[in-house]
């Protein structure tokens, strides 16, 4: 247990911020989500701009250091990958 005041506000500092990641892992997964649906209606046109929406989302995590950059570049690769498909079917 924290028994100084430097480590207290380390506990503090380290509760706020692992609510501000989980809010922001919360809206990547959203925009994502949002992805997939548009995926699954078949619609290329809204699949392109949930695409572009969750890449840009993904990014931002990645800046922000909620993902780590591979990461971040491995999903939106995935995602586009998806997108291709859709557009030449």
């Amino acid at each position: 247990m924290a028994n100084n005041p430097g480590a207290k506000k380390a506990i503090r500092k380290i509760e706020h911020r692992t609510e501000v990641n989980k809010a922001r892992r919360s809206r990547v997964r959203t925009f994502l989500r949002q992805f997939e649906e548009a995926l699954a209606g078949g619609d290329a046109s809204a699949a392109k701009a949930a695409f572009v929406s969750a890449q840009s989302e993904l990014m931002r995590a990645v800046g922000k250091g909620v993902l780590h950059r591979n990461t971040g570049s491995r999903k939106v690769s995935r995602l586009h990958r998806q997108l291709k498909k859709l557009a030449a079917a």
